[in-house]
């Protein structure tokens, strides 16, 4: 069973101008993953959506995994 991708499974860090260090944690496994991202578009499209595509929210969990 594919558990959906949820805005409330990451956690957004302000980390300077430009970056965010993204936390994603798993729903599944309780698994934490922290990346710092600089890619602004992704995190405006992700973070400062209310309801966020689900296309994007997969595009933002594989950068902070990558």
């Amino acid at each position: 069973m594919s558990t959906k991708i949820e805005k409330s499974d990451f956690t957004f860090l302000f980390a300077g101008y430009g970056h965010y260090k993204v936390t994603y944690q798993s729903p599944k496994t309780g698994k934490k993953w922290t990346k710092t991202i600089d890619d602004m578009p992704l995190i405006d499209v992700t973070k400062n959506e209310e309801y966020p595509k689900r296309k994007d929210l997969e595009i933002l969990r594989r950068r902070v995994k990558a």
